[in-house]
């Protein structure tokens, strides 16, 4: 059995993985933003290894989470579950970035680097991520008028990226991409076309199975098979100028001092 964990596991995709995960026997720790936002699954999180607590748009409280789950022990798998949508503003994080980019890049850019090195990492994407502008002049959206659409689009692409850098740079490691579809979440909404299971099922499978199909790295996944993604996302020349920009906001490198 493994040890998986999963942020933003309270609610939609996250705890629906953390609930197939941990009714398949494997050893799960959780993520909440807040001690509040955990209370509604505490029949879930008192069956899990672990709940670590911390709010993915402040690097010090992710620093945190990184610190909570290394106490726990190594785990043998990440996902990267938690991400957010349609911000009304840029909004502005401790460290002065936009929430968007905070949360569903630099959140687990700093997790990957600081979390004590898994065999397997999932990175939640979306279809989204086709529209995303290849340029990475101002992915801190400091420059240009705010569009929420275009923001997520960019943070999906810039995801999706870098687990295919990961994929590249860390041979030992499985390092995959995963578009759960547009499915019935708080975050997709009820009229969500796409099927709830699925938009869970990947992941859990990526983290966990021994199928020669999941053991693999560097792919871009949706229910379960392999799509092609957006041509930046495996362009070697891209994934590099955009770590060097994660390098830049962040002051943490990844590569170059684990591997």
């Amino acid at each position: 059995m493994s040890r998986i964990f999963i942020t933003g596991s309270t609610d939609g995709l996250g705890l629906a993985a953390a609930r197939t995960l941990m009714n398949e026997g494997h050893d799960v720790v959780l993520h909440a933003r807040s001690r509040e936002r955990a209370a509604p699954i505490a029949d879930t999180s008192a069956a899990a290894l672990g709940l670590v607590i911390g709010d993915l748009a402040s690097a010090a409280e992710t620093r945190s989470i990184a610190d909570q789950v290394n106490a726990i022990g190594r785990m043998d798998a990440v996902i990267h579950n938690a991400g957010i949508y349609l911000e009304r503003s840029r909004g502005e994080t401790p460290e002065g970035h936009a929430k968007t980019l905070a949360v569903n890049l630099l959140a687990p850019y700093l997790l990957t680097a600081w979390i004590t090195r898994p065999d397997r990492l999932i990175y939640l994407t979306s279809g989204m991520h086709r529209s995303g502008a290849s340029s990475l002049d101002d992915i801190d959206w400091k420059q240009r008028p705010w569009n929420a659409s275009q923001a997520y689009s960019e943070s999906k692409l810039y995801i999706a990226t870098l687990a295919a850098a990961i994929a590249r740079h860390w041979p030992d490691v499985f390092s995959n991409a995963v578009d759960p579809g547009w499915v019935p979440t708080k975050m997709g909404g009820a009229g969500a076309p796409d099927d709830l299971e699925m938009g869970h099922l990947t992941q859990t499978w990526l983290a966990t199975s021994d199928d020669g199909a999941a053991k693999v790295s560097g792919g871009y996944w949706y229910h379960r098979q392999r799509r092609e993604a957006a041509a930046e996302v495996g362009d070697p020349a891209f994934q590099k100028v955009l770590v060097e920009k994660l390098v830049e906001l962040t002051g943490v490198p990844l590569f170059a001092e684990r591997g």
